[in-house]
């Protein structure tokens, strides 16, 4: 990469915001609310949901942390020109408290930068998601390493009265303040649209993250509340030992001596009732939590819980306002040496994390993604562009975020640790992930994706859903109808059709229901979707996804586009054709002159992507999946090429490369007669993954 300025220019071919502006966030009616059919939606218009698409801000020192004031300006007004109108900002809690002594003593100026920053997002028009505790140190004074996981706070929340007010205190001294920018406190602010009340703060979650070899799976601090929940369950040790079968001597009821589970891979009664506990432990803490933002002054939406998909949390999130969820393809563990990945792709799987993040929704209530990503350096990466937001729009989510540091950078080579190469979860330097955020904001936010023709219920009883088995989630045959249709949880009540999944669970009840939704006119007798072959099509016919090919296909009016792993045969999608690529990658054509559709468009924006890589990168083995040296700035771009056609349109036309920073460069092509040509990312200004097709 030659580039060094990220910041792109007003009116560039990258300038969203002609067409993608962003609402005015002023009045009571700009408030988010769950609209019509649980949409998120403004007060003023809850029959028009709103996608939003989110800018994750997880800045730390290493990073930069929050910027200054003229920065912040800058900044919030290129998220608004890139199509963002969410910012989520997270691990607030550990950047106020950095390097600081005494509980709760915010570092001033860190909560300046902050305040002043909200209110520059809220005149560019992009609405808040912020988290009532992120880091697990919470507001505790002279803690060293704020961003790494320590036992205790987030678990014992749950039981124990210190923990809560600790949270509660957290929560108000960090939102109940008044910003001197906006002049009123962030929790009675419009703009705050979702306030996730403890991120990733699961009781089961807690103690696998705390778990260490040699000690016991769980704490033994959770014997005596799970003692006091069986005393309310059980009348007796004679019934206790009827339901669990394996009550030992010493343990009994009365003395509050009930063991936990020394094995929670062992599936046991034991353990069924210990996630039973956890449910309504869970769910008694969100009330309280809840009730607490309520008395504040808060009167949006509220989350929680917002990792894992297992049948118990699942449980847990019935009761909350809005369903979020964090899901990652190919997870990283860190930055240090020796960290690995799988390498693999995420089409070739099936898109698991995706259909995961489906199957964690319940129907009629706003779902957002508070944080995914398919992370550096996997090398099919490119796939996560299209396949989220196209799959995201297709389920009637709310809100997509990449999570990262930050979405963007104004430039290359910035001073600080976190900015000196690419790394996992810091986006806003990978060209890879630019792009494919560039393409969510056309596919998602502008809603070139369809809405599902069809919602299919996973019905759920309740605690009587589970079992011994604390890992147990929906099956992944069934989560594959999210590759069709929109999926999600819902209350049985009673409920039966013939387009259920009903309990028990198993995996032919797909194909039973594909056939039936055929039989009823429900999916097109032609729809491809083949379960034995890995062949899914959606049931708005937009989206076409071929595990075994690792490719995905998208055609709809204004944008058409595949992710491959290789192009060993013409890919036909409606307008467009890709006769040849030299490796894999992700191509898409979309229009932004406001043209209804691509085959009349004559201003279009073509995004190519293949792979990025940090200068002097090194791995520890041949299969480049274990790292030993991330290496550093510039970022090198595989080189690669497509060959592509319109068939359709001819006359006049050019090709021009666009940079990272909107600047629209000569054209590499210019010709008369049909449009037919071959695409290189390696231009005469330098690689890039933009370019602009103009047609006379």
């Amino acid at each position: 990469m030659r580039e060094t300025n990220l910041a792109i220019a007003a009116g560039s071919p990258l300038d969203f915001s002609p067409f993608l502006p962003n609402l005015p966030i002023n009045g009571s009616g700009a408030r988010l609310i769950a609209g019509e059919g649980g949409r998120m939606a403004r007060a003023e218009a809850p029959a028009e949901p709103l996608r939003l698409h989110c800018a994750s801000l997880a800045w730390s020192p290493a990073s930069g942390g929050f910027p200054d004031h003229a920065t912040a300006d800058i900044y919030a007004r290129q998220l608004a020109m890139r199509g963002y109108n969410l910012a989520r900002l997270h691990f607030v809690d550990a950047s106020l408290m950095m390097g600081r002594d005494r509980d709760f003593d915010f570092d001033p100026e860190t909560l300046d930068r902050i305040h002043y920053l909200m209110a520059a997002l809220k005149k560019e028009g992009i609405y808040w998601m912020i988290d009532g505790l992120t880091s697990w140190s919470g507001g505790y004074g002279d803690i060293e390493h704020r961003w790494d996981p320590t036992p205790g706070l987030k678990l014992e929340m749950h039981y124990d009265e210190q923990a809560f007010s600790h949270w509660r205190r957290l929560v108000t001294s960090l939102l109940a303040g008044v910003n001197p920018y906006t002049g009123v406190a962030p929790i009675r602010d419009e703009a705050l649209a979702l306030l996730i009340l403890a991120n990733e703060g699961g009781m089961e979650f807690e103690t696998v993250v705390h778990g260490r070899n040699g000690k016991p799976h769980y704490p033994e601090g959770l014997r005596k509340p799970l003692n006091e929940w069986l005393q309310r369950r059980y009348s007796s040790d004679a019934e206790l030992q009827q339901a669990w079968g394996d009550l030992q001597p010493s343990e009994s009821l009365q003395s509050s001596t009930i063991r936990l589970p020394a094995d929670r891979y062992n599936d046991t009664a034991r353990m069924r009732d210990l996630q039973a506990y956890f449910v309504s432990a869970e769910q008694a803490l969100l009330e309280k939590m809840t009730e607490v933002v309520h008395r504040l002054g808060y009167d949006g939406l509220v989350s929680s819980y917002n990792n894992w998909t297992t049948n118990q949390t699942a449980l847990t999130r019935s009761r909350l306002q809005a369903v979020t969820m964090n899901t990652y393809h190919d997870w990283v563990s860190g930055y240090q040496s020796g960290a690995k990945i799988t390498g693999e792709s995420s089409i070739g799987d099936g898109a698991a994390y995706l259909r995961m993040a489906a199957a964690a929704r319940w129907l009629g209530k706003p779902f957002v993604m508070s944080e995914y990503d398919h992370l550096f350096w996997n090398p099919y990466r490119y796939e996560a562009g299209l396949a989220v937001p196209s799959y995201a729009a297709l389920q009637g989510w709310d809100a997509l975020c990449r999570h990262g540091h930050g979405p963007i950078a104004l430039r290359y080579g910035e001073p600080f640790a976190h900015k000196r190469a690419m790394l996992p979860y810091a986006i806003a330097l990978d060209p890879v992930a630019r792009a494919g955020e560039t393409l969510a904001a056309l596919l998602f936010r502008r809603q070139d994706v369809s809405r599902a023709r069809n919602t299919i219920p996973f019905l759920v009883e309740g605690v009587s859903d589970l079992t011994g088995d604390m890992q147990a989630a929906e099956p992944d045959g069934l989560t594959f109808l999210a590759l069709v249709s929109s999926i999600g949880l819902q209350k049985s009540e009673g409920l039966r059709t013939p387009y259920t999944i009903g309990q028990p669970r198993s995996d032919g009840q797909a194909e039973n229901l594909l056939r039936s939704m055929k039989d009823a006119g429900l999916l097109a007798s032609t729809n491809r979707t083949d379960p034995s072959i890995g062949v899914f099509e959606s049931d708005t016919r937009e989206l076409l996804f071929d595990v075994a090919k690792k490719t995905l296909q998208v055609v709809t009016p204004r944008t058409e586009a595949a992710a491959f792993s290789s192009v060993t045969a013409p890919i036909s999608l409606g307008s467009l054709r890709i006769i040849g690529a030299e490796g894999g990658g992700l191509l898409a054509a979309s229009v932004t002159d406001g043209a209804p559709s691509l085959a009349q468009s004559r201003r279009i924006l073509i995004i190519y992507a293949t792979d990025a890589r940090n200068t002097g990168m090194r791995f520890r083995d041949a299969g480049n999946r274990v790292i030993d040296d991330f290496g550093k700035l510039p970022v090198l771009i595989r080189k690669g090429s497509v060959s592509l056609s319109l068939p359709q349109r001819s006359g006049s036309w050019r090709l021009l490369p666009v940079g990272l920073d909107g600047t629209v460069h000569q054209p590499v092509l210019q010709r008369a007669g049909p449009v037919d040509f071959t695409l290189s990312n390696d231009t005469p200004f330098g690689p890039t993954t933009f370019f602009l097709l103009e047609l006379d």
